[in-house]
């Protein structure tokens, strides 16, 4: 049995005895470093022709400690699942600085370092294996919505791209030792779709398949993803990929994502993942909820049987998540639904043919 097959087994076994724990915001904590542009660039990059302040994931190359010692801190407070540094690691979100060049040794080196960090804490409490999710972003275009207001039909981004971008980034997330890949922060779900057909083609050639979280992002509270649909149309748009979870992450805090959460909870028969911000942004867009109280929703959904994987996103920190892991301690994962077989359609809403 190979370390992978290994893992992935243990990671099936703790999916069914209990709820696991995600890390918590990646951008957080490296806005706490004040990097500068030099900063940011490192020795390696210092004559870059662009600017690349502001491009986390380059910190991966330039400053590869700040990236481990995030991912131990979050070990540190109990996650079960750490993401790779990568979000924004596709040729389409770095040709803003001009470094489509790097997508392979940002993920390869991304899944690497977060692979070390949890290698070392699953050596520390084997009975607490630790697994590294590799983040794919939505890029920073969408496939289903005009950029311009005066050409509704416009498009800066293919289908066909996506899936090139996509299936670049995950091959080097897998070869650098990712457990599992997680595609998230969907605003467009046509852009996820390209995101999964890339991996699925990947998976299929390779013959090696590993499982695949999926999470939109709720924008607001009219309830639907950024390109219009609710989460059940969501949901049916995705369902035929066969994702180990479906969920939502960030844009909004628990307790605003809450009956997105139970919707979800009760009509997908897959497992349900959450990580919410640490509530909403105040005035200078920054983040004030206290890690209790973040926690304490979390835990509300959790003793409620809505959720099998939780975390958190934007403006969480360590504490958030030690916070949310004694939330969900000794808490039972919810069980999927037994969903009937029937015809369910989506455009922005969801469509079920009557039986």
């Amino acid at each position: 049995m190979t370390d992978r097959t290994h893992r992935l087994a243990a990671l099936s076994a703790a999916l069914e005895s209990r709820i696991l724990v995600l890390d918590g915001a990646m951008g957080t904590m490296i806005q706490r470093h004040k990097l500068n542009e030099a900063g940011y660039r490192g020795a390696r990059f210092k004559a870059h022709p662009k600017d690349v302040k502001g491009n986390n994931d380059l910190l991966t190359l330039s400053e590869p400690q700040i990236i481990l010692d995030i991912h131990r801190a979050y070990l540190e407070a109990g996650a079960d699942i750490i993401e790779t540094n990568t979000f924004s690691s596709t040729s389409i979100a770095q040709a803003d600085y001009g470094m489509e060049a790097l997508v392979y040794e940002l993920n390869f080196e991304g899944a690497k370092l977060a692979r070390q960090a949890c290698d070392v804490y699953t050596a520390k409490t084997p009975d607490k294996p630790r697994f590294v999710a590799g983040s794919i972003g939505p890029t920073n275009r969408t496939a289903s919505i005009s950029p311009d207001v005066n050409d509704p039909a416009y498009r800066n981004v293919t289908f066909d791209e996506l899936v090139k971008a996509f299936r670049a980034q995950a091959e080097a997330l897998v070869a650098g030792g990712v457990d599992l890949l997680l595609v998230e922060t969907i605003i467009d779900t046509l852009n996820a779709k390209a995101c999964m057909f890339a991996i699925d083609e990947y998976f299929e050639e390779s013959g090696m398949r590993l499982p695949v979280m999926i999470s939109g992002t709720i924008t607001d509270q009219s309830g639907r993803i950024l390109s219009g649909q609710t989460p059940e149309a969501f949901w049916n748009s995705l369902r035929h990929v066969k994702p180990i979870s479906i969920g939502f992450n960030c844009a909004l805090g628990a307790a605003q994502l809450r009956p997105y959460v139970a919707e979800l909870s009760r009509i997908a028969d897959v497992l349900v993942s959450v990580y919410p911000n640490a509530g909403l942004p105040n005035e200078f867009g920054e983040y004030d909820e206290l890690p209790h109280a973040t926690a304490g929703h979390i835990g509300s959904w959790a003793k409620d049987g809505l959720v099998n994987i939780v975390g958190g996103c934007c403006g969480t920190t360590p504490d958030h998540i030690k916070a949310i892991c004694e939330s969900v301690t000794g808490v039972a994962p919810r069980k999927p639904p037994k969903v009937p077989i029937s015809m369910r359609l989506s455009g922005l809403e969801q469509f079920q043919l009557a039986s």
